[in-house]
């Protein structure tokens, strides 16, 4: 059963309990066709439980009228619902009263328009010129954190993005002519300005942050609200910059602890783009804090089909984000390794000159680095450990029968199911015609792709139009498939072998440091126990 394979309480600790519904919704269906051995009561006691802390009470009574617990128990609780909804609409009213100036402003597009053409989007300038003070800004940010809780997701998102703009110092707009009258004096300037622009640029925010100049543990709980709401929302373009964001300040506040100077090997990092910041992260806390954004991401990047695979391989490859994976969370190994294959398709279409190709092995390569750290497998991790690793094509094959079952009871990957059994039977087919020079179409249709010869020739000369590795292959008459193989030149064997030489030294020297350190420890333990006897 699918069961065996679901990863749901794993991944749910990380998860905001408003994203767990979706969760659940999914797990309703799996039970209805029978995928799963859940029972169906259970995942309803379960979605009742995740709403009694929020404000939707009417998605509440809902789920409770359709429960099949005892009469009396579904009244008492039926009536504390309705009580509670009675409070909720209470502190709407109180809240929405509390920021009606700045909520009218928000949603009066004009006036909103005219407020930041003057310059007074800004707390101080609102405060001094339109009466709205910072506890008014504050009851803003609550209600927008209020609105969320009720399920008004659209909303909430609106409210935060206004509330952000308030702290966010953009660059100046301009229109064209004056742009560049702007361009020609600072040319008959010269270095007479270059001063003060520097000093203008400065002022900017950092665009990968909502131009915000600064960050703190508010803020970044801010940042994170923003998040939820386009995952919730289901804007995924909008959430996309949003996990940049975060992203970004969770890298600033750790820079700030000193976390980033034992990471400087890392080519990914944010670091020169990262904000000043008012408050640090510990190490700890950073890993925390990005395991929770890996498992966020994954509503994000398995939905934004332009480029969600490529930031999502990007993200899960970055060393600080692969010790989040190593320590707290090895199950994402899945959904890693499928992004690789996938990507690695996208890639090898997109493209077929060498530097593609080489971009595609590092991927796998890289792949293999990471499940050697990992202390996890199912089908999915199995199947491209049995060919990259073991090179054992019979378990390949085997597994590969069973990741249609883990990709279709997996609420990030069951929309991918067919694509991914595609490419991996290429990838099957692409590693075992490695070692081969001649292939009989019949045996390699039973055996691999269950396909009888006519149909597995039409297959394979498919493949061959489009495959980097069958680019020389020929089909003869006897129904058997010579390949002639080039060999890899020595500048694609120089660069496959060095591309990643500074990250792989630099941990090479953190484990040599790390055992001496161990070793000095043990040392002055039995120095120690010496003198004690």
């Amino acid at each position: 059963m699918g069961e065996q394979w679901d990863l749901t309480s794993l991944v749910s600790p990380y998860l905001d309990r408003h994203m767990m519904f979706p969760l659940l919704e999914f797990l309703d269906g799996l039970i209805a066709s029978n995928q799963v051995g859940y029972a169906a009561d259970q995942v309803q006691a379960a979605r009742l439980a995740l709403l009694r802390p929020t404000k939707m009470m009417d998605y509440a009574m809902d789920i409770l009228s359709g429960s099949e617990d005892s009469k009396n128990n579904n009244d008492n609780l039926m009536q504390e619902l309705q009580q509670e909804k009675t409070r909720v609409l209470e502190q709407l009213e109180v809240l929405k009263e509390g920021c009606t100036k700045l909520q009218e402003i928000c949603l009066n597009e004009e006036e909103l328009a005219k407020i930041k053409a003057a310059g007074h989007w800004n707390a101080s300038a609102l405060e001094q010129h339109h009466g709205i003070t910072k506890e008014t800004i504050n009851t803003y940010l609550q209600f927008a954190r209020f609105k969320y809780d009720c399920g008004d997701y659209k909303a909430s998102r609106d409210m935060l993005t206004h509330y952000i703009s308030l702290f966010a110092h953009p660059p100046p707009t301009t229109d064209k002519s004056q742009q560049q009258d702007e361009d020609e004096f600072l040319q008959e300037s010269g270095a007479a300005t270059a001063t003060s622009a520097a000093a203008s640029s400065s002022s900017v925010g950092n665009p990968s942050m909502y131009y915000l100049q600064s960050v703190d543990k508010d803020t970044l709980q801010v940042l994170w609200g923003k998040l939820a709401s386009e995952i919730m929302a289901e804007d995924w373009e909008a959430a996309s910059t949003a996990v940049e964001a975060v992203r970004t300040a969770i890298e600033s506040m750790a820079a700030g602890s000193g976390n980033s100077s034992s990471n400087n090997t890392n080519n990914n990092s944010n670091d020169s783009s990262t904000p000043p910041t008012k408050a640090s992260l510990t190490p700890l806390q950073a890993l925390q804090q990005r395991t929770w954004l890996l498992h966020w991401s994954l509503f994000v990047f398995w939905n934004d089909a332009a480029n969600g695979l490529e930031h999502l391989v990007e993200l899960f490859h970055n060393d600080r984000y692969k010790q989040a994976i190593t320590t707290h969370a090895p199950h994402l190994l899945r959904y890693l390794t499928a992004a690789v294959l996938l990507c690695k398709r996208r890639k090898k279409s997109s493209s077929r000159d060498n530097g593609t190709m080489m971009e595609a092995r590092r991927l796998l390569r890289n792949l293999v680095y990471v499940m050697q750290d990992c202390d996890y497998t199912d089908p999915i991790v199995a199947f491209v450990n049995s060919l990259l690793v073991k090179f054992d094509f019979d378990m390949a094959q085997n597994k590969l029968a069973e990741c249609q079952d883990v990709l279709k009871s997996d609420f990030f990957l069951c929309h991918q199911t067919e694509l991914f059994m595609e490419e991996a039977r290429v990838f099957l087919f692409e590693n075992y015609c490695r070692i081969h020079h001649k292939i009989d179409l019949k045996a390699l249709g039973f055996k691999f792709l269950a396909m009888d010869p006519a149909d597995a020739e039409r297959w394979i000369v498919d493949l061959i139009r489009t495959s980097d590795v069958l680019q020389n292959a020929k089909v003869q008459e006897d129904d058997c498939v010579i390949l002639e193989m080039e060999p890899q030149s020595i500048y694609e064997q120089v660069m496959d072998r060095t591309r990643d030489l500074n990250v792989r030294s630099a941990s090479l020297v953190q484990t040599l440091q790390n055992r001496l350190a161990e070793m000095r420890k043990e040392r002055a333990k039995r120095q120690k126990a010496a003198l004690e006897d």
